[in-house]
């Protein structure tokens, strides 16, 4: 059964987007997300924004992003949990790829993870935004995207990249990732769904408030 307790929204946003709290599974469980939630999306992409709270590695759909370092040898963070969750074979596929670049985004398969692939990306550190943070860090959601649409995949999900130890201010990491991926949807209808996977209630209401504003952009 589907792992939500609530859809978090006021009646003004009801049929504009999904906020979902994911109940923890156990370690051998994944979660299905709801094939009919209260969707996310702006006026022009119905259906195709999500915004939960949870587990990214619990995630059953076709690819989730990973925060990776450069070396996409494992972290801490998101990293380190998908690289758990996965299994050695994922630290292994890494190892072949030969490291990745900031804002570039490489793909592995998704192997004990519930999701069919990994996309990792490398988000830039925070250096005041004097560094083109904001444009590397619109580079890490689109490439993944690009490289989403190179594998046919239709649902891809994403944590808040470079919003822990590399210090991204969140608020304003969100606004970036929203403005890029509703972007990128605008151009293609082969990808059927992006969800925004936010670990705490803190990141989750950064989302929601980066989706109003670029609903209303």
């Amino acid at each position: 059964m589907p792992f939500l307790l609530a859809h978090g929204e006021t009646s003004s946003q009801r049929g504009l987007f999904s906020i979902m709290r994911l109940e923890t599974p156990s370690q051998s469980e994944s979660v299905a997300l709801d094939p009919d939630p209260i969707r996310a999306s702006n006026k022009a992409m119905p259906h195709r924004i999500e915004i939960v709270e949870g587990d990214i590695t619990r995630l059953a759909v076709d690819a989730i992003v990973n925060a990776a370092n450069k070396t996409l040898a494992g972290g801490g963070g998101v990293d380190g949990a998908i690289h758990r969750a996965a299994g050695p074979e994922l630290r292994a596929a890494c190892f072949k790829l030969g490291g990745c670049e900031t804002g570039e985004a490489k793909i592995t398969p998704g192997f004990r993870l519930p999701a069919r692939y990994v996309i990792h990306t490398v988000g830039p550190v925070w250096g005041g935004g004097e560094r083109g943070e904001d444009r590397l860090l619109a580079s890490c959601y689109r490439n993944s995207l690009a490289l989403g649409l190179d594998h046919g995949l239709a649902t891809i999900a994403y944590p808040a990249i470079s919003t822990g130890a590399y210090g991204f201010p969140p608020e304003r990491a969100a606004r970036i990732a929203f403005r890029t991926v509703i972007a990128v949807l605008a151009e293609t209808e082969a990808i059927k769904r992006v969800v925004f996977c936010c670990f705490g209630a803190v990141s989750r209401d950064y989302h929601d408030a980066a989706f109003t504003a670029a609903r209303k952009a």
